[in-house]
């Protein structure tokens, strides 16, 4: 027994705990870097010229700035027009868009990011707040809604469809100059936390939300389903 705890004291003495913090600290710091001047270069490959042909600045802003209404109006429909199945499907993928906005939030309250054009980096064709850029929000909840259809069987095909066309939204965020590549992996691995934590395998959790929404679909919607325009 005595002979441990000059082992004990070798390990846990106060000038090689800082050491080895200071090791740990100043790795982080270089690998920080080194991911920054990644994503730096990134950007630079992707970003628009300062005067692109015009086609491609259209398709550019509508992927950037319109197709992102595809989520809300599709999940919407989808939950006024279809089956129980779909409406839960529907309910999970809005429940996991809000839970990766929040935690953008919560993510842009600890560490602020700035964007390309706040620190004079590249073109900007679209006008965006200077807000932090990390993860992006448009693709937090494009892919939010997409990974948790992907996570139930009968809305796989959807979901696959849904992630591939997030593809092009990132790289016309990124081409317009409001998003950095980095951005957008953030923006995935946001997504894929939230559709997890709204997924399947939670689904007792999220029961009391479920049948909340279907009892205020019933009483909102009562003469409509009644008509036979909507299902029960």
């Amino acid at each position: 027994m005595s002979g441990s705890i000059p082992t004990r004291g070798r390990w846990f003495r106060p000038g090689r705990t800082r050491r080895i913090a200071m090791n740990w600290t100043d790795g982080l710091i270089r690998m920080a870097k080194v991911m920054e001047n990644l994503n730096f270069t990134l950007f630079s490959w992707l970003n628009a010229p300062a005067r692109p042909a015009p086609a491609m600045l259209h398709l550019a802003t509508f992927c950037a700035e319109s197709l992102i209404w595809a989520v809300p109006v599709g999940i919407g429909l989808a939950w006024l027009r279809g089956r129980e199945s779909v409406r839960r499907a529907m309910q999970a993928a809005a429940l996991a868009g809000l839970a990766g906005l929040s935690a953008n939030l919560l993510i842009s309250l600890a560490w602020q990011h700035p964007r390309p054009f706040m620190i004079g980096l590249g073109h900007t064709l679209i006008p965006h707040a200077a807000d932090s850029s990390f993860p992006s929000d448009h693709l937090t909840l494009w892919w939010s809604a997409a990974f948790s259809l992907l996570l139930r069987p009968g809305s796989r095909r959807v979901g696959w469809a849904l992630a591939a066309l997030g593809l092009p939204m990132a790289w016309a965020r990124i081409y317009l100059g409001v998003h950095f590549p980095l951005d957008m992996l953030g923006a995935a691995a946001t997504a894929l936390t939230a559709a997890w934590l709204t997924g399947p395998r939670n689904e007792r959790r999220l029961e009391p939300i479920h049948r909340f929404a279907q009892h205020a679909r019933r009483a909102l919607l009562s003469r409509f389903i009644a008509a036979g325009w909507l299902r029960a």
